[in-house]
């Protein structure tokens, strides 16, 4: 079966952005070393599965990059894999390789794990990874631990009902200051 894996920066006091999304606080003079572990988990995974918020801006991001963008070759995977928007207000998706789930999404997300291929990532946003974390959905966490405290923000794990127990799996620092933590779901 299919993993669902969250790759997520976090601020260090536990923010995934400011009050209204801004991201200026992350950290990106990343060295080869950390853009490795990001290719490495991204070629794990054949789809990536976002709530409706973020899709505008994720996919304009990365299709409209050009061949002579250091980011191409990951901007080219970003387009070519299949994504699963979760959505209540869209009918249908303009986006090539993009599908609409439109259900239940602990039933969606089951179905989807069941399906042949790789494992399955997310990235965002903060209210749809929350609702996947509250029902118990993620398999492995990616957190990219950032050295910025920001105050106050969005978050991912401010819905749950009872203690998440996850194990530790592997954790790291890198040169720019950010450290991976890894974990896996019991």
């Amino acid at each position: 079966m299919k993993k669902l894996k969250l790759q997520m920066q976090l601020s260090l006091d536990g923010f995934v952005g400011r009050p209204n999304g801004e991201l200026d606080w992350m950290t990106w003079d990343w060295d080869d070393k950390l853009k490795n572990y990001v290719i490495e988990l991204t070629d794990s995974v054949d789809s990536i599965l976002m709530g409706r918020k973020m899709t505008d801006g994720f996919i304009s991001y990365w299709t409209n990059l050009k061949p002579d963008d250091p980011e191409y070759l990951f901007a080219k995977k970003m387009v070519d894999y299949t994504k699963i928007v979760f959505t209540r207000t869209l009918d249908k998706s303009n986006w090539a390789n993009t599908k609409l789930a439109k259900g239940n999404i602990v039933d969606e997300v089951n179905q989807l794990k069941k399906q042949p291929g790789k494992d399955i990532i997310v990235y965002g946003g903060a209210s749809f990874v929350s609702s996947l974390i509250k029902n118990n959905l993620i398999d492995e966490y990616h957190l990219f631990i950032n050295p910025t405290a920001i105050g106050k923000g969005m978050e991912i794990f401010n819905g749950l009902n009872d203690k998440l127990k996850l194990k530790l799996a592997y954790s790291e620092m890198f040169n720019c200051g950010i450290v991976v933590n890894h974990y896996k779901s019991n």
